[in-house]
């Protein structure tokens, strides 16, 4: 299977730079998987989609300001670190101090065994945290580094919010507008690197009305990470090595997708990182099919390409999504190769908005 085969042309100025506002009166490409036929929809739409009965299952994780641009203590230099995950430390964690996985730039100057620490202000110009480069990160793929961040405030969720900004992807450029607009409103605990845009397009008030009509709502969690959108580079696609993500599914959602399922209903995710989740909770530890059981922020490197079963997902809500990437593959395996670059292709010919604050497609 080639990597190639999930390629198209992305033209530029069909990537979306700014959230749509308001947020479920973007664009929906519905495709029917059992005829391949498209229809052009708004995402409030999504009501008459579902069918009472159906069960949405959202990923409620929220992003964390994990962007810190700073100065080189001792040079004044430009840095920045860019949090990917909490690690373990030769410390032990307190309010105060924790250690992190992170990227850093520039990496050349930022090594650990040399003293560097990067200092990050809060908007009144004080020093809100500090960020000392402590080791390597073991068979780490891209240089990431292990810092240990400090600060004197009375907590580090404190600091990160005056210092740390959203990490936008790098495809959105110069976007001033209000942050929150890349969360979505139901995001509760936060723990991703990266929105789980599929959910951007709801409302409180879309999400009352699909209640409304017999549709149920549950949630997972799935801390998002970077590599989640990253190109793939080997030719050969089942040679990519597949990122871990930590998940959780509680014990509620399994009961209320298995109630789902026992009526005949359909289970809805809202998005990719929903998707893994569900399909990860019932394969054991060698991928094999097993029983959907509850998990609590277990790793997951579930890849799926064509020809990957689908146990638990009936429906898929996502956006579109970056050429040749991992999520291109997954929606491929959920459709077809084939009417995914179809559904692609309209899409573009449409001129709809592509990738993070873009518009929607439905997958039933």
């Amino acid at each position: 299977m080639k990597t190639a085969d999930f390629d198209y042309e992305l033209p530029p100025e069909l990537i979306a730079q700014t959230p749509h506002v308001p947020r479920d009166e973007c664009r929906m490409l519905v495709l029917h998987r059992a005829t391949g036929q498209l229809e052009d929809r708004i995402f409030r739409d999504i009501v008459d989609c579902l069918r009472p009965g159906d069960l949405l299952v959202a990923n409620e994780t929220r992003v964390l300001p994990a962007r810190l641009l700073g100065q080189k203590r001792g040079t004044g230099g430009a840095a920045e670190v860019f949090l990917l995950r909490e690690a373990q430390g030769p410390e032990p964690r307190t309010n105060t101090v924790a250690f992190w996985e992170a990227l850093v730039r520039p990496g050349k100057r930022l090594k650990p065994g040399t003293g560097a620490v990067v200092d990050f202000a809060a908007p009144d110009g004080s020093i809100a945290l500090s960020a000392e480069v402590a080791d390597w990160v073991p068979d780490a793929q891209k240089g990431e580094r292990l810092v240990r961040l400090s600060t004197g405030l009375p907590s580090l969720d404190e600091a990160l919010h005056l210092a740390g900004k959203a990490p936008l992807p790098p495809y959105i450029r110069d976007y001033a507008g209000d942050e929150e607009l890349y969360q979505t409103v139901y995001a509760q605990r936060e723990s991703s690197a990266a929105a789980p845009t599929a959910g951007l397009h709801f409302t409180p008030e879309l999400i009352t009305a699909c209640k409304a009509k017999g549709v149920g709502w549950e949630t997972v969690e799935l801390e998002v990470g970077l590599d989640t959108f990253r190109v793939v580079d080997e030719e050969d696609a089942e040679s990519h090595a597949m990122h871990t993500e930590r998940y959780t599914v509680p014990e509620r959602t399994v009961r209320a997708i298995l109630r789902t399922k026992e009526a005949g209903g359909r289970v809805v995710a809202v998005g990719t990182t929903s998707v893994r989740s569900l399909e990860s909770a019932c394969r054991d530890a060698d991928g094999a099919f097993c029983s959907l059981q509850p998990k609590e922020r277990a790793a997951t490197s579930l890849f799926l390409l064509p020809g990957s079963p689908f146990h638990v997902v009936d429906a898929l809500i996502t956006n579109f999504h970056v050429p040749r990437s991992t999520l291109m593959m997954l929606v491929s395996a959920f459709a077809t190769r084939e009417q995914i670059m179809a559904a692609y292709a309209h899409a573009i010919n449409e001129r709809y908005r592509l990738l993070s604050f873009g518009d929607a497609m439905f997958i039933e």
